[in-house]
Parts: structure tokens; C-alpha cells; sequence
């Protein structure tokens, strides 16, 4: 590491740090700690204080932490919990959403508004399952018939656009792409299945004692699958973030119950304490915030994507009718429409393959960042103003 990779991670740690007390401090306005890591980001980044700087080794962590993020997205979907009516309406609706997208991206499309429909289209379709937990879980929503469709639509809000990342926005090679992430999907589950289910109880004990220890067999393992991941992505040039979320998945499934507590405190001590928060401060150092603020055309689409994207996760909201009341049902489509995570993902895929300009990322990550803050806080409101 050079001199200047340390001062930028030296001040990315600190950022990271500053996001969690801001948070706590600003409890009250619910600001989510996603956007004040983006935000101090930009505040450290070359656009404004110039403290740090996106070096190879900072581009390499931060890569890391966005794979950890699908990660522990895809291990925290706890199947059992949506499956049945939640999670048939929330597929259904997330297809809606996909037709509204790729309907409106074509017709901007075609207008020369954008320049590619699906990954425009995609953005449109997400939703912040990660971002919305912590809310969901302070209101005490995550129990009732309520929260069981909200983390639904969160799980197939993240998981459909993995899952057409990975397929449609693969360099050209869906096939390939698709091949290879299936045998990345299948070796995850034979590693998890030997590891976790094998019947020889010597195996299983080490893997229970050892997440006691300094041992820690079982992140060790977490940690080498996403490594491998990173590997294969890099050097065939596919896209990480569905077999990432894909491993979680297969993990969260196959994990036993006398394992789940110890490894999700570790996962989630090492993801959220490191890895992801080094992700969203260099989100926020590449965001060019004085492209923003100094463009109108920026602003504009900020504006319309904001609302696209209620239009695009919030409709399929009506297919709630038999299960929600109406105030419910608007609640449900303002919680579907954030999202910031994969619209940066995204994004960046999409400015290193040449299909979205400069403008139109900013405007999008933009969006996202308003989208996460905004619009939980007005979901909230109905709900509380239901219950009132």
C-alpha cells in the first residue's frame, strides 16, 4: 500500500465512523446511515474537502464490500417467513414493475432520452431491502401481515434485479454468464451442504466451536467463497451480484439453528463494520455532486426518476386489495420505491459499459439517495396516521 492509499482508507474509516454518530444524533429525522456514508463521502472526495481518493487498493475494498452487501441481502431473506401468498404477490408485482420499466425506458429510449432501456429499466425495478430492515424492525412491522409483504417485495426487489443484471447486462454473453454463475451457484451448495449438514459430527462441532474462537471456520469459509467470486468476475469479466446474493441465500437456507446466531453476529460485524461502509463513502467520493447542482438537466431527471420509480414499484401495490386497506396499500408502494444499493450497482455497470452517461448516473444515484430518505418517512406517516 502506498502513502496515499492509507490516508484515503484512513479517512473513509473515519467517515464511516462520523455516519454513525450523525445518525444517532439526528435520530429523529430517520436519515438513513446509507446516505450520510454516500454523503460524507462526497464531502471527503476530490469534489469538495479532497481528503481521499479512489485508488486501485480503495477500488478493491470497495468492490469487496459490494459483494458482501448482495452477500448478506441474500442471507437475510428468510424464506419460511414470505413463502405462500407474500411472496406470489410480490414476484407478480415485481413483474409488473419490469413491464412498466422496460415500457417507459423503450418509449425514452426511442425519444433519445436514454441511451439504454434496460439498464434504466432495471434501476426503476429495485427496492432497498437492506435499508428498509432497520426501519421495519424500530416499528416493530417485521411480525405483523404487513411486514411479511414488505420483506417479500424488499427479497424479489432485490433478487429480480440481480438475478437480470447477471442475465441481461453480461458484456454480450448472457449464455456464458448465466452458465458459470450456475456452477458458482451449485459448488456454494455443495460447500455449504458438506460444511454445514455433513453428518460427521466432528465437522459439525468444529464449525460451532470454532465461531467461539479465533478459529471462525465458518466466516473463513463466508469470506473464501466471496473471494473466488471476485476472482471469477475479474478475470472472465462477469458480473458478481448474483452469485453473491445467491450464496447468501444457499447459506441462510442450509445454516443450522445452533450456528445461525453466532454466524450472523460475525457476518454482519464484518460486512457492516467494514467492508459495506467502505463501499457507500466511496459511492459517495465518485458521485459528482457539482455536476449535479450545476445542471439542470440533472436535476430534471433526479426529479422524474424520483417519480418513475414510485410509479414502477408502487402500482403493483393494488394488487394488495383482498390483504391490505388502502392506506396500507399506499404505505406498501412508497416502502417498494426505495432504493439506492443496486441503482448504484447499476449505474456503474452501466458507465463502464458506455450505456449511461455522466449526467444521467448522477441524476439516478441521486434519486436513490432521496428515495431512501424520503419516501420511508412518508410511508411511516400513512401507516401512523392509519393506526391513529
Amino acid at each position: 500500500m502506498s502513502q496515499n492509499d492509507l490516508v484515503s482508507l484512513a479517512v473513509i474509516a473515519a467517515a464511516a465512523v462520523a455516519a454513525v454518530l450523525l445518525a444517532s444524533l439526528l435520530r429523529r429525522a430517520r436519515i438513513p446511515g446509507v446516505v450520510l456514508e454516500i454523503a460524507l463521502g462526497i464531502l471527503v472526495g476530490p469534489q469538495v474537502l479532497r481528503l481521499a481518493e479512489e485508488t486501485d487498493f480503495i477500488t478493491a475494498l470497495a468492490d469487496f464490500g459490494l459483494t458482501f452487501l448482495l452477500f448478506l441481502a441474500g442471507f437475510e431473506v428468510e424464506i419460511a417467513r414470505i413463502k405462500g401468498r407474500p411472496l406470489k404477490l410480490a414476484g407478480g408485482g415485481w413483474l409488473v414493475s419490469l413491464a412498466l420499466a422496460f415500457g417507459i425506458g423503450g418509449l425514452l429510449q426511442v425519444e433519445g432520452l436514454v441511451r439504454s432501456d434496460l439498464y434504466f429499466g432495471l434501476a426503476l425495478t429495485t427496492t432497498a431491502l437492506g435499508t428498509l430492515l432497520p426501519i421495519l424492525r424500530d416499528e416493530g412491522l417485521l411480525e405483523t401481515d404487513m411486514g411479511r409483504h414488505l420483506l417479500a417485495v424488499g427479497a424479489v426487489g432485490e433478487f429480480g434485479p440481480v438475478v437480470a443484471v447477471a442475465v441481461l447486462l453480461s458484456g454480450g454473453r448472457p449464455l456464458l454468464s448465466t452458465v458459470l454463475l450456475a456452477a458458482f451457484v451449485v459448488c456454494v451448495l455443495a460447500v455449504a451442504f458438506v460444511t454445514v449438514r455433513m453428518p460427521a459430527p466432528h465437522v459439525g462441532r468444529l464449525l460451532h466451536e470454532t465461531l467461539r474462537t479465533s478459529g471462525q471456520l465458518m466466516v473463513r469459509i463466508v469470506v473464501l467463497l466471496l473471494v473466488v467470486l471476485l476472482l471469477l468476475a475479474s478475470e472472465l469479466g462477469l458480473d458478481i451480484l448474483l452469485g453473491a446474493f445467491a450464496a447468501g441465500l444457499i447459506l441462510r437456507r442450509l445454516t443450522t439453528e445452533r450456528t445461525m446466531e453466532h454466524l450472523q453476529t460475525r457476518l454482519d460485524t464484518l460486512g457492516y463494520g467494514f467492508f459495506i461502509p467502505i463501499f457507500f463513502v466511496v459511492t459517495g467520493i465518485r458521485f459528482d455532486i457539482v455536476h449535479l447542482v450545476t445542471s439542470v438537466h440533472a436535476i430534471v431527471i433526479l426529479v422524474v426518476v424520483l417519480l418513475l420509480m414510485l410509479v414502477v414499484r408502487g402500482l403493483p401495490a393494488l394488487l394488495y386489495r383482498r390483504d391490505l386497506d388502502g392506506r396500507q396499500q399506499l404505505s406498501l408502494a412508497f416502502f417498494s420505491a426505495t432504493g439506492l444499493p443496486l441503482i448504484v450497482a447499476i449505474t456503474t455497470i452501466g458507465q463502464e459499459a458506455g450505456t449511461i452517461g455522466a449526467t444521467a448516473a448522477v441524476a439516478m444515484v441521486g434519486a436513490g439517495m432521496v428515495s431512501v430518505f424520503v419516501y420511508p418517512l412518508i410511508a411511516l406517516a400513512i401507516l401512523r396516521r392509519s393506526r391513529a
